[in-house]
């Protein structure tokens, strides 16, 4: 059995989901576009760089999940799917996971943005193991705009999917072959311990590691 990894923003998606919710949120006039929109530049750009304070990220992209009810949030996320994210999936991400799940791989998001966010993007996209970063509520339910345990970001990846490993009382050496498709410098990390490390439309410096190590480069892209 294989385990095939995928990283979700600008991978299986033409496109960042973290960065693209406050843009959905903004047009529905529900953050203020000055600020958030600078804000959400200087971090993501922070991200491409390889220098991002992931807490300090979370502690300014979680806020506004504490000013709604689940209820309202559910209703504001099935909007953004329709008309932010289903409109950026490639076709090829998704005969990609088909491929995959027709070999009878498990097939796993591994992603550094918010369950919130990407739960019910992983579903529209069929796949049913997640890990994200998780959030925390409070004794209603609500988001409370912190994360909890250990951000799936960077090193973090690493951590969180042995994690998820040993409760299924597995380690990565119990598949005969590890897949990982990542456009990011961010997940060299984790590309650099399975066994297929796969770039896909990668930024400059995952291109110029995956052209030195012999990595396949591909696109999902149309």
């Amino acid at each position: 059995m294989n385990l095939a990894l995928f990283d979700l923003d600008n991978t299986l998606i033409a496109g960042d989901s973290d960065t693209e919710w406050p843009k959905f949120l903004i047009k529905r006039g529900l953050l203020d576009p000055e600020h958030h929109a600078r804000q959400n530049d200087y971090f993501y750009e922070q991200y491409k760089a390889g220098t991002l304070d992931i807490y300090e990220f979370l502690d300014f992209q979680l806020q506004p999940l504490t000013r709604f009810s689940r209820e309202e949030l559910a209703e504001l996320h099935a909007a953004y799917l329709e008309e932010h994210i289903k409109p950026i999936i490639p076709q090829k991400a998704r005969e990609l996971l088909a491929a995959h799940e027709a070999q009878g791989d498990v097939v796993l998001i591994i992603t550094a943005t918010n369950r919130f966010i990407t739960g019910p993007i992983a579903a529209e996209l069929g796949v049913e193991h997640l890990i994200a970063v998780e959030l925390e509520v409070d004794e209603n339910g609500n988001y409370t705009g912190k994360p909890t345990g250990v951000p799936s970001y960077q090193d973090g990846k690493i951590t969180r999917l042995n994690d998820w490993l040993a409760q299924r009382g597995e380690t990565l050496a119990s598949y005969d072959k590890s897949f990982f498709y990542s456009d990011s410098r961010n997940d060299i990390p984790l590309l650099s311990i399975v066994s297929h490390p796969v770039a896909v439309d990668p930024d400059d410096t995952l291109r110029a590691h995956a052209e030195d190590k012999g990595w396949p480069v591909i696109t999902l892209r149309s």
